[in-house]
């Protein structure tokens, strides 16, 4: 199976708030959409600088991670950060990967959005047994 890619919409989960109390024009809110590439290899969703810039996300921490060659890097965690695709919403942080050309989209969004990778189509598609809702495990 080739790589497979989504769009999806990246919006500042702060933003998001203050403007859901009215205290922030909605039109003010930070997003974008970028194609990421969907890597159930990996666990989180990462992000380049100027995503995080752009967003004005938060750092929080550093964090140490290993990377599909087995380097391993200290890298910026920032957020808090929401993640739309098609009818489905996952909210979190995300990794800034510096020089990173494409944002990934790892398995904690993916799962918490139960969206699946359809081999027969290669592309990330709504769980065909839950096309309305997203169902998540909690036990």
């Amino acid at each position: 199976m080739g790589h497979v890619y989504a769009e999806i919409t990246l919006l500042n989960a702060v933003d998001v708030v203050l403007a859901g109390r009215g205290d922030l024009p909605s039109e003010n809110v930070r997003k974008m959409t970028v194609n990421a590439m969907v890597d159930s290899g990996a666990m989180m969703l990462t992000i380049n600088e100027e995503i995080a810039r752009q967003l004005g996300l938060i750092t929080q921490r550093k964090q140490e991670v290993v990377l599909a060659d087995g380097s391993i890097r200290r890298c910026d965690f920032v957020g808090p950060i929401d993640i739309h695709f098609e009818n489905r919403f996952a909210g979190g942080n995300a990794l800034v990967l510096p020089g990173a050309d494409e944002v990934l989209l790892g398995v904690i969004p993916l799962e918490e959005m139960d969206v699946i990778i359809d081999p027969t189509t290669q592309k990330l598609a709504v769980h065909p047994d839950r096309p309305l809702m997203a169902q998540m495990k909690v036990k």
